[in-house]
């Protein structure tokens, strides 16, 4: 049975609106495009949350402070939002990335562009952190991977270990929104 708690401190708060604002802003800036995100939702939880509905791409993170032992979390985006994304890395029209958005099975452009998304995500979760005062902490991209709906995205990490999980519906350009997940280890 999977444990969530939904009362969160405001720092836990500042931290996922923190990084998911700045992850909108910079993908946005760098990409040419509008992300409006919702009002965040967060918990608590003792399990890795699945993305629901569709495959979801998993932009793995891993976090390090000094001598500390790694940790990790990621950002669950819904296939077609992620395909979005690498789309306009790539420079694609609307029309084709809207054509793409219908794929699951990727050539090997969109996925390289989705690698550079991941690293885009890691370097402005960084400079969310720096701006909150958590600059002992460093983020770099440990790669992506697509996860079927329902399933628990694959990250090194100790089964029952707390996770701080951001969930907020996201519109990417012109399409319709998704919910991405954020989901983030204690970091104390």
């Amino acid at each position: 049975m999977e444990e969530t708690n939904t009362v969160n401190t405001l720092q836990e708060e500042a931290l996922v609106v923190g990084i998911l604002s700045r992850i909108a802003g910079e993908l946005g800036a760098m990409l040419g495009l509008e992300m409006e995100l919702g009002a965040a939702r967060l918990e608590r939880t003792r399990a890795r949350p699945a993305g629901a509905g569709s495959i979801h791409v998993s932009f793995k993170l891993a976090f390090r402070a000094g001598a500390r032992p790694e940790r990790s979390g990621c950002l669950l985006v819904p296939l077609a939002d992620a395909i979005t994304l690498a789309g306009f890395l790539l420079m694609m029209s609307e029309d084709a990335v809207a054509a793409w958005r219908e794929e699951t099975m990727l050539e090997t452009p969109l996925k390289n562009a989705m690698l550079e998304i991941g690293d885009m995500i890691a370097s402005a979760t960084a400079s969310a952190l720096l701006e909150l005062d958590l600059a002992r902490w460093s983020v770099r991209s440990a790669g992506c991977q697509g996860v079927r709906a329902g399933i628990r995205p694959a990250l090194p990490y100790v089964e029952g270990s707390e996770l701080v999980v951001g969930r907020v519906a996201a519109r990417v350009g012109p399409f319709p929104a998704g919910e991405l997940v954020l989901v983030l280890p204690v970091l104390d």
